[in-house]
């Protein structure tokens, strides 16, 4: 599991309406709010800055405990006028029992609730996986090599278009498909999602470092994910585009 991924948002309130919305519906709330950050225990959201420009091109997916909650995270946010980015469904490309619903957030990220069975299940509105474009996996699946003895990981999926890095209880992938790569994210790696943290520091206030490798920017890396495949942006039930 991750133990947060955050991401600047170029309206906060704009942005938090739409994450409490949804993700109230998989039984998440704000564990902290203030006007520099809010926070879902592993997920916060926090204004852009001069060093922090808006996030784009992510997508994240979040536990669902059932298939209703799935519909109902994908309902509540079309019903309040979201964008849509794939309606509920089976996507078993991935597993045979994956199912899925896609939103796009304010800033048009992918934003998802997924509900699969798995050996380890992430808490039920945390989040479940990542993908993030980059433009060159190669390259990027060098950098994490170099790091892989101190970070337990290792390569799970090693294609041209999609590197998957796997731990003991975590995976991200990194990916290169037809949608824009992924711009300042930050993610770290530390306590289980639902623990009992102390409010991280507002975004302005983070370091930034990426790998000269890397196209995107991270504010404040690393992973605590699921062990299970992490492609999820597909538009239909059946098929995928990602």
């Amino acid at each position: 599991m991750f133990d947060h991924v955050g991401v600047a948002v170029s309206d906060l309130a704009a942005s938090e309406r739409f994450y409490r919305t949804v993700l109230s519906t998989l039984g998440a709330e704000p564990s902290h709010a203030d006007a520099a950050l809010v926070e879902w225990e592993d997920w916060d959201i926090g204004p852009t800055d001069r060093e922090h420009p808006v996030t784009r091109g992510l997508h994240v997916g979040f536990r669902a405990s059932s298939r209703e909650a799935v519909d109902a995270f994908w309902q509540a946010g079309i019903d309040a006028g979201y964008r849509d980015d794939g309606s509920p469904g089976p996507r078993p490309i991935y597993t045979p029992d994956y199912y899925g619903g896609f939103l796009l957030d304010p800033d048009g990220n992918s934003v998802e609730a997924v509900h699969k069975s798995r050996e380890r299940a992430v808490t039920d509105g945390c989040i479940d996986h990542l993908w993030i474009r980059v433009r060159d996996p190669a390259a990027s699946r060098r950098f994490y090599m170099t790091i892989a003895p101190h970070a337990g990981l290792r390569i799970g999926v090693d294609e041209p278009d999609h590197v998957q890095m796997v731990g003991s209880d975590f995976s991200f992938s990194l990916v290169a498909d037809e949608r824009p790569f992924t711009q300042r994210s930050r993610r770290r790696t530390t306590g289980p999602c639902g623990s009992s943290t102390p409010p991280r520091l507002p975004p302005a206030t983070r370091t930034t470092a990426a790998p000269a490798s890397e196209p995107f920017t991270t504010r404040a890396t690393t992973a605590r994910s699921s062990s299970t495949p992490m492609g999820t942006t597909s538009r239909s039930s059946t098929t995928t585009t990602d």
